[in-house]
């Protein structure tokens, strides 16, 4: 590696030096140990950019708001959906029962009264029979 020659005055006069070669020389072996210091720095730079680009990878997939946890929340987001689609059609049944209990009409006030209350009609026989499981009541 060949390093320029300079002499520049100020050196030689606040540093102390004799001579011009002696401030010559003194440059040099700075120089030489400035380019080495100058490999080692760079190789530390960039493993130290390789180590945070390694990390900001690993972080945007397992991280908090990563690809993980973004496939989680897509996941939450359905069930909820789901959730909700099945609350909105029980509550039009519901709104819809309370439609007819409210016009007051006879046949869905004898419905609820036999289906939840079990209820029945005068006149009317029941038969129990044991031993046989009991028929799964539609909501």
């Amino acid at each position: 590696m060949k390093i320029p020659l300079r002499f520049p005055m100020y050196k030689r006069r606040h540093i102390g030096y004799n001579s011009c070669l002696m401030a010559a020389t003194r440059m040099i072996t700075a120089g030489v140990a400035n380019a080495r210091k100058g490999g080692r720095g760079r190789r530390r730079l960039l493993t130290g950019l390789g180590f945070s680009v390694c990390f900001l990878v690993v972080n945007g997939i397992v991280g908090e708001h990563g690809a993980f946890a973004l496939v989680r929340a897509r996941t939450q987001y359905v069930e909820l959906a789901h959730t909700v689609a099945k609350a909105r059609a029980e509550n039009a049944r519901v709104r819809e029962q309370s439609r007819l209990l409210l016009r007051s009409d006879p046949a869905a006030i004898e419905d609820i009264a036999r289906r939840e209350l079990g209820l029945i009609k005068s006149g009317e026989k029941v038969f129990i029979i044991r031993g046989v499981p009991a028929a799964k009541q539609k909501p």
